[in-house]
């Protein structure tokens, strides 16, 4: 039998190309994300794969459909081995010009969706024994970055969240870990580029170039080297690991 994996915000970038490669391991994978056309295409390409799949349109700062999303899932596949909480959001900012409003909606994307995600989860693989649930954090959970303080905060939250979770988890057969990616050519890190360049004085694409100039390895990422990384933590490979938020960002950060 197939296990089953669930990928949030996986309609574009990386979630997509982690709900592919998990795909591609043998999982049968469901697809989550706001755009239900995004969600869909990429649910299809997962059948082209000779998995099956299940595109589930819910917002992860909703508790309530977080939970309903997780239902939906074992209502199709009756168990869910995997929990990918991957959606996130980004915004370019000085920390003294951050509001109220921009505060609400980062973290309870980016915090809150991953504390739904791994409550609704942890439900559902108690009740199987056992269970992974994987984060997306960032290496702005490990360093905090100037213009993306408020960001840097939701992942060094993360980290936290992983590190508690893991502990709390252990005891019922659910290991938690996070992926920290680096500089990814994404949509978020060309909306990255564009919104850091009045800040820096910089021309679009410039603000790109210059952050990767900080990759040991010399190139940007992309999304599947999150990706391989992903599926190794969904792996039996990983049974022994838990609580750990790992950077795999070309070698910008070392620790």
């Amino acid at each position: 039998m197939s296990k089953v994996a669930l990928v949030t915000g996986a309609g574009r970038g990386i979630g997509r190309a982690i709900a592919l490669r998990l795909a591609r391991d043998g999982f049968n994978v469901c697809v989550n994300d706001i755009n239900g056309e995004a969600a869909n295409a990429v649910a299809e390409e997962i059948e082209q794969l000779g998995q099956s799949s299940l595109a589930v349109i819910a917002d992860v700062s909703n508790r309530e459909a977080v939970f309903s999303m997780v239902d939906k899932v074992v209502k199709k596949f009756n168990r869910l081995d995997v929990m990918v909480s991957n959606a996130g959001i980004a915004q370019v900012k000085l920390l003294t010009e951050v509001t109220p409003e921009d505060l609400d909606r980062i973290f309870k994307v980016n915090v809150y969706g991953v504390i739904y995600c791994l409550q609704a989860a942890a439900k559902q693989m108690e009740k199987q024994g056992k269970g992974k649930i994987i984060n997306a954090a960032s290496i702005a959970g490990h360093q905090g970055f100037k213009l993306l303080g408020h960001y840097s905060a939701t992942k060094f939250a993360v980290i936290g969240i992983t590190q508690s979770a893991a502990q709390e988890l252990a005891p019922k057969g659910i290991t938690v870990n996070a992926y920290c990616p680096g500089i990814v050519d994404t949509d978020m890190w060309e909306l990255i580029d564009e919104k850091m360049g009045p800040y820096l004085g910089l021309e679009k694409g410039e603000s790109m170039k210059k952050f990767s100039e900080l990759i040991t390895l010399g190139r940007i990422q992309k999304p599947e080297d999150v990706a391989n990384f992903v599926s190794f933590l969904a792996s039996t490979d990983s049974d022994y690991m838990t609580g750990q938020s790992i950077n795999i960002d070309g070698g910008v950060l070392f620790s």
